[in-house]
């Protein structure tokens, strides 16, 4: 029985979604003391995708107690390098930030997404307040007292269920919360590569006419590709032997890294953007890509999913500390209140940013140049960026 709730549940907050941000919103529930269950099948860790975590987002892990577990097989991000790549008449300046303009030993660091999950894994298995699952939800039912939860081979309600189950998420259509969703018509080609030349904890993203190509520093002289392309063409370099791939890597970065080898492991994602109606209604409240699907542009994507993570648990603790139920419409709407605007426009931001790679119309090249130049050029507007790139500033827990 929940000291927060009139109704029996079997526990206070059931996390549906075993991915980084469901893994993180599920700790950081229990770290919070909220009696939590998490549903999900462990993952086996075959994927090779990495992801630039930046500001926030390793402080949260710190304070989570997950970051010193893999802190050694991350790489330091220093230097943010944007290149125009485009071969238009009209082309942007290069654009370098470094981290020590605003004081800071690095803007973050890329790390594997597996190494990450495995940090996770072994913190959420100390929690005594925090019940794996090894399963996956088969039906969510939002009730007026709670929500029920249905696997294969159990039944169990709670006060707060987490939608962190991904872009087709049961938890949101249990919600009845509806989803605007636009095709790309793009796709990412991700890959890790080794090469010959050290990267100097330097990110370059070259920006092409079918999207960015993004080389992300990992340890070692090595680095994670995420080169956004048509479907088609993405397609094909996926098919191609590692030695054709790797050569069009290198070709496509311009021999910056020298020559370069592809590693095992290649996967190719088709692109959206995905903007839910709401971010919770009827006791559920949803977190990572149940809550917005953006292209790889500015590694906003599971940054701002643990944002996510961190908000949810502190409306959920703020709501136990005043003697109210963890799922009920104030807890909802504080969550709410806490992302709406850092959902809003980091979405339009990536929109615009990735609209204006695509669109050949001359003034709005013009446009784009123009911008690039004054982020090169004046110094408090670059400062402004790279802050705001790292964490918004009107964001407060």
């Amino acid at each position: 029985m929940s000291a927060s709730s009139s109704v029996p549940h079997d526990y206070q907050a059931v996390v549906v979604g075993g991915g980084p941000a469901g893994l993180a919103t599920a700790i950081a529930l229990a770290c919070a003391g909220v009696r939590t269950a998490l549903v999900a099948r462990r993952s086996p860790y075959a994927d090779n995708r990495t992801t630039a975590l930046l500001g926030g987002s390793v402080d949260f892990l710190q304070s989570l107690d997950v970051w010193r577990r893999c802190q050694d097989k991350a790489a330091a991000l220093r230097v943010m390098r944007l290149v125009d790549d485009t071969r238009r008449l009209i082309r942007a300046p290069e654009v370098k930030f470094s981290s020590d303009e605003i004081g800071l030993d690095t803007f973050g660091y890329n790390i594997e997404n597996r190494v990450l999950l495995a940090a996770m894994e072994e913190r959420a298995a100390e929690l005594s307040s925090l019940t794996r699952i090894d399963d996956d939800a088969e039906t969510v039912s939002a009730l007026e007292t709670g929500v029920e939860v249905r696997t294969k081979e159990s039944t169990f309600s709670a006060a707060l269920v987490v939608g962190a189950d991904g872009r087709h998420s049961l938890c949101r259509e249990a919600a009845g919360i509806g989803v605007r969703r636009r095709e790309l018509n793009q796709s990412a080609l991700t890959l890790n590569v080794a090469h010959t030349r050290p990267h100097h904890n330097i990110s370059t993203e070259f920006h092409t006419e079918s999207g960015p190509c993004v080389f992300v520093p990992l340890p070692g002289d090595h680095s994670s590709v995420v080169w956004v392309l048509s479907p088609t063409e993405a397609g094909r370099l996926k098919a191609l032997s590692e030695e054709a791939l790797s050569e069009a890597v290198e070709r496509q970065s311009h021999s910056i890294l020298g020559r370069m080898s592809v590693a095992h492991g290649r996967h190719v994602f088709p692109l959206a953007i995905e903007q839910p109606e709401r971010l919770a209604a009827k006791r559920i409240a949803l977190v990572g890509e149940a809550a917005h699907v953006l292209p790889p542009i500015g590694a906003q994507g599971l940054n701002m999913g643990l944002r996510d993570a961190a908000d949810l648990s502190d409306a959920v603790r703020k709501s136990l500390a005043h003697g109210e139920d963890p799922g009920a419409a104030s807890t909802l709407k504080r969550y709410e209140r806490a992302r709406r605007a850092d959902v809003f426009s980091r979405t339009f931001m990536v929109d615009m940013a990735n609209r204006t790679l695509l669109n050949d119309f001359l003034p709005l090249q013009s446009l784009r140049a123009a911008g690039m130049h004054l982020l090169a050029t004046v110094g408090p507007l670059r400062k402004l960026a790279m802050r705001e790139g790292l964490e918004p500033s009107w964001r407060s827990r």
